[in-house]
C-alpha cells in the first residue's frame, strides 16, 4: 500500500476547511429563524400557527432542496452545485430581512431552506471524494461538528443583534459568513473519482436516470432503503430532542429562560465534540463499531437523563446528552458515501438523507401529542427507543467501506458493472 496515498495534500485541506465554513454558515442560517421567530411573530400579528408553519416550510425546502441538490450534483457536479447553493440561501435569507408578510417570509424562507438541504448532502459528498479512507470519518466528523457550532454563533450573534436592531438586522447578518464561504470555494474542484466517473458514463454513451440505475442494482437498491430507515429513526430521536429539550427545562424542570439558553448552548457544544469524536473513533475502530455504540448509549442516555434530572443537575447530564446524540451524525457521512458508487452518490446520499426528515418532522408531533396526556419528559425519554433502531438498523444490514469514494479507478465502474452483494465489502487496502 503506497503510504503517500494516505496523506493529505493542500486541495483536500482547503476543501475539508470550505466544507466546514459551509456547514457552519447552514446551522447558523437554520437556527436564526428558531431565535427570531418570537420577534417576528410580534411585529407581524401572527398566530402560534403560522409562525410555527414557518418552520415547517423551511423543512418542506430542505428536503425539496437536498433531493434535488444531490441529483444535480452527480449531473452538473458537486463543487458547482454546492456554490450555487449556498449564494442562493445566503442571499434569500438575506432577503427576509426586508419582509412585511407572512407569504413573503414563507417564499424566502422555502428557497433558504432549499439551499440548505442541498449543501449538506452535497458537503458530505464532495469531502468523502477528497479524503483517504484513513482519514475520511475524522475529517466527515469534524465538518458535521460545524453545523451545531453554527447553531452556537447564531446564538451568540443573537444576542447581541436582536436585542439592540431587531430581528431584520440578525437576518441581513447573514450576508458575512455566507460570503466567507463562498470565498473559500472560490477556485476549488471536483475530485479526480468523481471526474472520471462522469468521463466514463458519458463514454458509455447512456445516459440513465440516476434514480433508475440506483434502483436498477440490487446491493445499491437494498443498502439505499436500508439507509432511508436508519435515517428516518436518526433524525427522529435527534430533532425531537433539539426541539423540546428547551421546553423540558423550563416547564418540566423550573429553570429560568436565561439558564435554559446557556444550558441547550452548553449542550450544542457538546455536539461538536462528539460528532468529531465519533469520527475520529470511526477510522481507528470502524464506521459499525461506533454507530452502534453512539446508538445505544443515545438510547440510554435520554430517557436516564429525563430520570434523573434537577434544576440543579441537568446541565451536566445535557452534556453528555450532547455528546452522544450527536455522534451518529459524526461517523454518518463516511459510512454513508462509502455505501454507493460514485457514478450516483451524490443521489443516494442526498435522497437517504432526506427522505429521513419524515422523521425530522413526526417526532416534535409525537411529543406534543405525548406532553398532553403526560409530559415533555416522558416524550423525550421515548426518543430513546428511535435511537435504539437508528443504532441496530447500518450494523445489521450494511457493510462498511463497500466502494472508495477517492478512488478513481474504482469510480469509473457504472453501478450496472458492479456485483456487489451486500454483506461484500471492497478491500479498500488496495485502492487508497
Amino acid at each position: 500500500m503506497d503510504n503517500s496515498k494516505e496523506k493529505m495534500d493542500w486541495a483536500t485541506k482547503r476543501i475539508i476547511v470550505a466544507m466546514f465554513m459551509a456547514m457552519i454558515v447552514d446551522g447558523i442560517d437554520l437556527q436564526m429563524l428558531a431565535l427570531a421567530l418570537p420577534s417576528i411573530m410580534k411585529e407581524l400579528h401572527l398566530s402560534n400557527l403560522s409562525g410555527g408553519s414557518i418552520g415547517t416550510w423551511t423543512l418542506a425546502g430542505m428536503g425539496c432542496g437536498g433531493i434535488f441538490g444531490g441529483w444535480l450534483a452527480d449531473r452538473a457536479g458537486r463543487v458547482r452545485v454546492c456554490f450555487v447553493n449556498i449564494i442562493m440561501f445566503a442571499a434569500a435569507t438575506a432577503c427576509i430581512a426586508f419582509c412585511n408578510t407572512y407569504w413573503q417570509i414563507v417564499l424566502f424562507r422555502f428557497i433558504s431552506g432549499c439551499g440548505i438541504g442541498a449543501v449538506y448532502g452535497i458537503c458530505m459528498t464532495l469531502v468523502s471524494e477528497y479524503v483517504p479512507t484513513k482519514w475520511r470519518a475524522t475529517a466527515l466528523g469534524t465538518m458535521q461538528g460545524g453545523w451545531s457550532l453554527g447553531y452556537c454563533i447564531a446564538g451568540i450573534m443573537s444576542s447581541y443583534i436582536l436585542p439592540a436592531y431587531g430581528w431584520r438586522a440578525l437576518f441581513l447578518a447573514s450576508i458575512v459568513p455566507g460570503t466567507i464561504s463562498v470565498a473559500l470555494m472560490l477556485g476549488t474542484k471536483d475530485a479526480p473519482s468523481y471526474l472520471a466517473a462522469r468521463d466514463a458514463t458519458l463514454r458509455s454513451g447512456v445516459r440513465r436516470n440516476e434514480y433508475a440505475r440506483m434502483w436498477a442494482d440490487k446491493s445499491v437498491r437494498h443498502t439505499f432503503i436500508a439507509w432511508c430507515f436508519a435515517s428516518i429513526t436518526l433524525q427522529f430521536g435527534y430533532y425531537g430532542a433539539n426541539v423540546w429539550l428547551p421546553s423540558f427545562l423550563v416547564k418540566d424542570l423550573g429553570v429560568n429562560l436565561k439558564n435554559a439558553g446557556w444550558f441547550i448552548a452548553s449542550t450544542y457544544g457538546a455536539m461538536v465534540l462528539g460528532k468529531s469524536m465519533s469520527g475520529y473513533l470511526g477510522d481507528k475502530f470502524g464506521r459499525r463499531v461506533v454507530w452502534l455504540f453512539a446508538g445505544i448509549g443515545s438510547a440510554v442516555v435520554l430517557p436516564s437523563m429525563v430520570h434523573y434530572a434537577t434544576a440543579g443537575n441537568v446541565a451536566l447530564l445535557l452534556i453528555l446528552v450532547g455528546l452522544l446524540c450527536g455522534a451518529p451524525y459524526g461517523v454518518n457521512g463516511a459510512y454513508m458515501s462509502e455505501s454507493f458508487p460514485t457514478a450516483i452518490r451524490g443521489t443516494c446520499l442526498a435522497t437517504a438523507h432526506n427522505v429521513g426528515r419524515i422523521g425530522a418532522m413526526s417526532a416534535p408531533l409525537m411529543i406534543g401529542a405525548v406532553s398532553a396526556g403526560y409530559s415533555i419528559g416522558f416524550g423525550i425519554a421515548l426518543l430513546g427507543i428511535s435511537y435504539l433502531l437508528c443504532g441496530l438498523i447500518p450494523p445489521i444490514f450494511i457493510r462498511e467501506k463497500i466502494f472508495d469514494p477517492k478512488s478513481v479507478e474504482e469510480s469509473t465502474l457504472q453501478p450496472e458493472e458492479t456485483d456487489l452483494e451486500v454483506g461484500r465489502p471492497v478491500d479498500l487496502s488496495t485502492t487508497q
